[in-house]
């Protein structure tokens, strides 16, 4: 009998999606953070040495990945700018093959929605 991922599991194949696009873009990770709810995810580097913080969610499709929360991303782009770190946002939508309300099982086929990274202004208006 298969066994329906939890939410940290979610997290953790959104991440590894994620950590594969960031290593392919010539990222250095610095820090890694896979517990749900605690952000940056990952804390990474590019040639330059300027720093990013990069946020994962994982979504349920049909909820759109693209989404966050607006306020509470404020509030991070004002820690960012405290770090001198850019803020790169990355939503994945997750389901499964059999129907949207139907969980989605550790080592079966899924559906994955990842239009990239996206890199958010943290300059203030």
């Amino acid at each position: 009998m298969s066994k329906a991922l939890t939410d940290q599991e979610l997290h953790n194949l959104a991440m590894n999606h994620v950590g594969e696009d960031l290593e392919k873009r010539g990222f250095e990770f610095i820090a890694v953070n896979s517990k749900l709810k605690k952000h940056p995810q990952f804390v990474c580097i590019d040639k330059n040495k300027q720093y990013f913080f990069v946020i994962v969610r994982a979504v349920i499709l049909p909820e759109n990945p693209n989404n966050y929360d607006v306020v509470w991303m404020e509030s991070f782009k004002k820690h960012a700018r405290e770090n001198d770190a850019k803020v790169l946002y990355a939503g994945v939508g997750i389901g499964s093959v059999a129907g949207e309300k139907e969980p989605i099982y550790l080592n079966k086929d899924y559906l994955l929605e990842y239009n990239g990274i996206q890199v958010l202004d943290t300059h203030l208006n």
